[in-house]
């Protein structure tokens, strides 16, 4: 379950922290994403998940696939599927550029991150990324680790 961060005081930040060490990422947009009531409200509350979630295109339209939003407590009858795909709402330019891109071998549309913006509305950070290998993940941490070293000055 990913922990929310305060970015400016107010609002909501989640962030998948898993994607940028699985994969290396190419470009990123911010998507809208179409929310039901009682989604909104666990969003709020910081009740996401980003395990094994992942972007796809049906029909020339963006998709989220398992992310898990929890239900909320007090939805009543009118509750929701946790799981369930959520469309994503991006520019039709935009969703042409990445679907081009997708075609090529390797690469996939992970979520990065997700906050409330200013106006109240849920938005996805997603990145086009290319899976890295064994070695790419231990070189990541091979420079994480000389950077704190550096900022620490215990080098």
């Amino acid at each position: 379950m990913a922990k929310p961060n305060s970015t400016s005081g107010k609002g909501v930040y989640l962030k998948n922290k898993p994607a940028t060490f699985e994969y290396s990422i190419e470009d990123k947009l911010t998507a809208g994403i179409v929310l039901t009531g009682s989604e909104i409200k666990s969003v709020r509350m910081g009740k996401v998940s980003f395990n094994d979630s992942y972007c796809f295109f049906h029909k020339d339209e963006l998709w989220i696939r398992s992310l898990h939003i929890a239900e909320y407590v007090n939805a009543g009858y009118a509750g929701h599927d946790p799981t369930r795909e959520r469309k994503l709402l991006l520019n039709r330019k935009e969703i042409r550029k990445w679907q081009q891109k997708i075609k090529e071998k390797g690469f996939t549309i992970v979520p990065l991150s997700m906050y409330i913006n200013e106006n109240g509305f849920a938005k996805l950070d997603i990145g086009l990324g290319r899976g890295k290998k064994l070695y790419d993940k231990r070189e990541t941490i091979k420079n994480r680790e000389a950077e704190r070293s550096m900022k620490s000055g215990d080098w």
